[in-house]
């Protein structure tokens, strides 16, 4: 039984240097300062905004927050929604300029 406890405070002393040891050689990393206050990553253009801007859309993570899953699913139908309006839209406005064929005009 000493010998078992002897083998996991030795694998865990040599676990223990191992990370300490890579810590050292590598570093943390470059880390990204914070955004400043009142400032965003998350970028719509003012007008016209299309289902693939929607679609590129992309939020900060946070601890406290939405499910990501869900948060997508709500953007791609809203964008999916946006794209379908903009088609209709187009669609009416070319009608409208179209002149109809009466028969005065024959």
């Amino acid at each position: 039984m000493l010998t078992l406890l002897l083998y996991v405070l030795i694998v865990g002393l040599v676990a223990a240097v191992l990370f300490l040891l890579a810590s050292a050689v590598f570093g943390r990393a470059e880390e990204l300062g914070p955004l400043p206050e009142g400032t965003t990553a998350t970028v719509l253009p003012a007008e016209g905004v299309s289902g693939a801007d929607v679609r590129a859309l992309r939020f900060q993570q946070v601890v406290r927050g939405y499910k990501a899953s869900e948060v997508d699913w709500a953007l791609a139908r809203l964008a999916t929604r946006i794209d379908e309006l903009q088609h209709q839209l187009a669609e009416a406005q070319a009608a409208r300029w179209q002149t109809p064929v009466t028969p005065e005009s024959k």
